[in-house]
């Protein structure tokens, strides 16, 4: 009798624990085959979105690389052609940064270059604002004078309008910076001190990133891409956190509508490597010193040849590349006023 207990007590307890390992694994199971599931949507999603959005440009002498094993560079156009400006061709870059990425160690160096930076442009063999190169020669011309100006190699570009920035960053539900000082600016429509932003640190949306990305009413261009860095970091970094997964179709749909890039779709996947370095991945940020000057009565922000020197050095060794050109800093300096 006590045996027959034994064993009708062993049967419950193996029911129990049948039940109990059922309640937790059908969960689990069904969690992890959504996530399959959303992740071959993301993927598919993705691939699709990229497909629309490249758009390689035959350029003479560019390099051949691999970025899933070799060092390579971005270069990150933002321009004011959004609906309003009505996709204009010969619009001005509001932003240029070049990105460096190094395969060996997983680190990113994120370069500004001023808007008003005075520099050469080739092929127009003119010396102007490095803004204006996107307005002579599109995104080409923009290449090759960067390519020129830093003495590095440019492989890739991605080029996003103010609509991309603004849906991108509200499709991630924000992202948090420090705002250094509090300050009105116009929107993306131009309306004037629409948006108005205080000191501190908090969550923007994207037209509120955007006009903290554009103002520099209170200091200048240098100031301004180091904020265009910290915005572009915090991005990285709200894409890459587990909240932001059940966002990413909301993402892509914001880029695709809104980006052009020669980065084909298998390429893009090599940025999962430094997206899932985490917080081993290194992102340095370099800025471009220079002064205020005024040429012929047109303000330029003059770079510093010295100073340009040790950033060049900087990216070849993080490229681990050597001169790109056989250009002395003297054939490409620009000219003494």
């Amino acid at each position: 009798m006590a045996s027959l207990r034994s064993n009708n007590n062993f049967h419950k307890k193996r029911i129990k624990r049948k039940r109990v390992i059922r309640w937790v694994l059908l969960p689990l199971m069904l969690v992890s085959l959504s996530f399959i599931a959303y992740g071959a949507f993301l993927f598919n999603k993705a691939e699709s979105v990229m497909e629309e959005s490249y758009n390689p440009i035959d350029r003479e002498g560019k390099r051949a690389v691999n970025p899933f094993d070799e060092n390579f560079s971005v270069l990150f156009i933002g321009v004011d052609d959004s609906n309003k400006r009505q996709f204009e061709g010969s619009s001005r870059t509001d932003a240029l940064m070049l990105a460096t990425f190094n395969q060996d160690d997983k680190s990113i160096k994120l370069v500004s270059i001023p808007r008003d930076s005075y520099v050469h442009i080739p092929e127009k063999n003119i010396y102007t604002k490095i803004n204006h190169a996107h307005a002579y020669g599109g995104v080409e011309l923009t290449l090759e004078t960067v390519e020129e100006l830093l003495d590095v190699p440019v492989d890739y570009y991605v080029k996003m309008n103010f609509d991309a920035f603004i849906d991108v960053i509200d499709a991630l539900n924000g992202i948090e910076v420090n705002v250094p000082y509090t300050f009105s600016e116009q929107d993306s429509k131009d309306r004037k001190d629409a948006i108005t932003l205080y000191q501190g640190l908090q969550t923007l949306d994207g037209e509120e990133a955007l006009a903290l990305a554009r103002t520099r009413k209170l200091d200048n261009d240098i100031e301004r891409g180091k904020r265009q860095q910290e915005i572009i970091k915090a991005i990285i970094k709200k894409s890459v956190s587990v909240k932001s997964i059940g966002n990413y179709s909301s993402v892509m749909e914001a880029v695709g509508k809104n980006m052009t890039t020669d980065l084909r779709f298998d390429q893009m996947k090599s940025f999962i490597e430094y997206a899932t370095a985490g917080s081993n991945l290194n992102t340095e940020t370099l800025n471009l010193a220079g002064s205020d000057t005024r040429i012929d009565g047109i303000y330029y922000y003059q770079l510093d040849e010295m100073a340009l020197l040790e950033t060049k050095a900087i990216l070849k060794t993080h490229l681990n590349v050597t001169s790109e050109s056989t250009k002395t800093p003297m054939d490409t300096a620009s000219p003494s006023y």
